[in-house]
């Protein structure tokens, strides 16, 4: 059979890298040829899952057409955010925990998406729906990912299955999820060796929404008043990000993950800030406090959609 690459979206985070090595060896359970590979160096968090589980990072990979024919998709489905060269492969899988958009393919596929805290929660019932044990290492980076995008359930996303998940998972890993999750969570907030560039580019995705293009991008910490003090060089790089790649909005939310606040940095055209207002409420020298704000999806996405349209 021939072989087809798993993947998740661009600026991966432990879900999209978790959630790829998961589906990809389930689906080599069920008589596929697959490779998890990743669209991005995984950030400090994910390594530490990698590395607690005895996983090497996926081997990255910018393009997928000079490799395959065919691609399975988990933890995304928008173009801008997958591999550059998506328009010349076949997706042939998709599992997905987002909105649908700009989604088209001319061969019918396997799609399947809930609305739940982390696509390896899906993958997870995958795992039992075809009564396919699941690995110990496995369990351990399936259960990373989920604490990741819940923010160890503390998250609105969160739901029952994820609970529900999180729990088995972490039997079969022999882990107290509890006290590794905040240990994992921790690993991702180390940000005083990395540059405004590249922190802003660590976890960030691109949303076409209406005629505009908005880039929100978030960074973890357990220091909000440490971060702030670099908003005059975030601003910097947002800016040149701006000019480079056409945004009409950089919003870049920055969550506390002891206390599930957020503080977001805005930049772009007037436009753009006057639509985010009407979301979020009024920007004051080029930031806004959001409390209770941890998820992109469910909590910035939906408002700036709505917005913007």
């Amino acid at each position: 059979m021939e072989k087809e690459l798993v993947f998740g979206h661009q600026s991966p985070d432990t879900d999209a890298i978790g959630t790829a090595i998961a589906y990809s060896f389930l689906q080599n359970k069920l008589g596929y040829n697959t490779e998890a590979v990743a669209l991005g160096e995984p950030n400090d968090e994910t390594m530490f899952a990698l590395n607690k589980f005895g996983f090497q990072a996926p081997r990255v990979i910018k393009t997928a057409a000079n490799e395959v024919e065919k691609v399975m998709l988990v933890d995304h489905n928008e173009p801008q955010q997958s591999v550059s060269d998506i328009d010349k492969v076949k997706v042939t899988h998709v599992v997905d925990h987002h909105r649908i958009m700009n989604f088209n393919t001319s061969s019918p596929l396997f799609y399947l998406a809930e609305p739940v805290g982390c696509t390896s929660t899906i993958v997870w019932k995958l795992y039992k729906h075809f009564a396919i044990a699941i690995p110990q290492n496995i369990a351990g980076i399936m259960l990373s990912a989920i604490i990741s995008d819940t923010l160890l359930l503390k998250s609105p996303t969160t739901t029952e299955d994820d609970c529900k998940a999180v729990k088995e998972l972490a039997k079969i890993a022999n882990v107290d999820y509890e006290n590794y999750g905040l240990a994992e969570l921790k690993a991702g907030t180390n940000i005083a060796s990395k540059s405004e560039d590249d922190l802003i580019k660590l976890d960030a995705k691109t949303f076409e929404l209406k005629d505009k293009k908005v880039r929100v991008a978030q960074i973890n910490v357990v220091d909000l008043p440490e971060a702030m003090g670099r908003k005059a060089a975030f601003l910097k790089a947002m800016e040149s990000a701006i000019a480079t790649d056409h945004y009409d909005l950089f919003m870049l939310l920055i969550t506390n993950v002891l206390d599930s606040n957020s503080t977001a940095i805005v930049a772009g055209s007037s436009e753009a800030q006057q639509l985010f207002e009407k979301a979020f409420g009024q920007i004051i020298d080029s930031e806004i406090s959001l409390p209770g704000v941890v998820s992109r999806k469910k909590q910035v996405v939906p408002p700036l959609t709505n917005s913007f349209s």
